[in-house]
């Protein structure tokens, strides 16, 4: 069951995925709350790359050593619960100022699902600190996936102490659906994924990106096919979605739709903007969108996170090629 992690690095250096070895977690009253306290890391604590136990339901996780606490943890959709929060120094032999938190994600649906987790740690001395994403690949239906999470605090004298984490937002599309920027090339031949965007003054900017990972070329022509959804995957009503993006803002690039040909290993770009201002009526969140290159073309969902205020409009750009990325 593949897995992939993602972070926000800032007063944390960056989420890598590293030993599951740390210590048992203490409490500090007098340091704001209970605080992950770091030991000795046993010498024959399991890796990461080494199954726990023979049960595991995520071959390649190990559980951190030690009796894991209650933690302060925000349920997310009911779908993630953390089990336990470690900590370790320099000298333990298992890393510098590190800090792992072990969690479980189960699919309570009856499709196999690619879930997209936000953990958000905090520190009893300086409050909120930095959120990390962690992907889990392939749930199955009725089925607990096990991953650890493992935090490096950045190469300071006085490191942020980690006295706790919460699960932030969880975000979930259908196995079939699941974006990709690498990796094994889909069936369909291209690689279709989202990337971070941009925001300025209210007005947001997301690329849609494709790259051609097969053996033969691709054409394109016109513009990809988007359809919002909510939060339960639903479409969502009342929002129109146009070809081009000048309707949103000038600048945003061309809105004149030709024909490509991608090579393999060559890449195109698309642009969704949108605007979130809110006036009067209720505003609209659309975390998902499907996406279609071309018409009949296999779907792929992103999460481009919509917050489309009461504008009711989606700006989508045409398919433009782009030089800046291959496979």
């Amino acid at each position: 069951m593949p897995t992939a992690v993602r972070a926000v690095p800032a007063t944390l250096a960056g989420v890598l995925l590293l030993a599951a070895c740390g210590t048992e977690r203490n409490g500090d009253p007098e340091a704001g709350g209970p605080v992950a306290t770091a030991q000795p890391c046993p010498s024959d604590s399991p890796r990461y790359g080494e199954p726990a136990d023979a049960g595991d339901e995520q071959p390649g996780t190990a559980r951190a050593s030690g009796t894991p606490s209650p933690l302060p943890v925000t349920p997310a959709e009911g779908e993630v619960r953390i089990t336990g929060l470690y900590a370790w120094g320099a000298d333990s032999g298992c890393g510098a100022a590190d800090y792992s938190a072990d969690f479980e994600v189960t699919n309570d649906g009856t499709k196999a699902m690619t879930y997209t987790i936000t953990f958000g740690f905090t520190s009893g001395s300086v409050g909120a600190l930095d959120d990390a994403e962690r992907t889990v690949a392939s749930v199955g239906p009725g089925k607990t996936a096990k991953g650890t999470l493992v935090v490096t605090s950045p190469a300071v004298d006085t490191p942020a102490e980690v006295s706790g984490v919460k699960v932030v937002k969880v975000r979930s599309v259908p196995d079939d659906e699941a974006a990709s920027a690498s990796g094994p090339c889909p069936e369909s031949g291209l690689h279709v994924y989202a990337d971070q965007g941009d925001a300025a003054m209210g007005l947001r900017a997301v690329g849609l990106h494709l790259v051609n990972c097969g053996d033969e070329d691709y054409e394109l022509n016109g513009y990809p096919q988007v359809e919002p959804l909510d939060e339960n995957h639903d479409a969502v009503e009342g929002v129109q979605v146009l070809q081009g993006t000048s309707g949103i803002s000038t600048g945003l690039g061309d809105d004149t739709a030709g024909p490509l040909v991608l090579a393999p290993g060559e890449a195109a770009r698309a642009t969704l903007a949108w605007r979130n201002t809110t006036e009067a009526g209720e505003p609209v969140n659309a975390p998902y969108a499907r996406v279609r290159v071309a018409p009949g073309a296999a779907p792929v969902t992103v999460i481009p996170e919509l917050d489309l205020g009461t504008t009711g409009e989606l700006g989508v750009g045409p398919w433009t090629k782009d030089t800046t990325r291959t496979q």
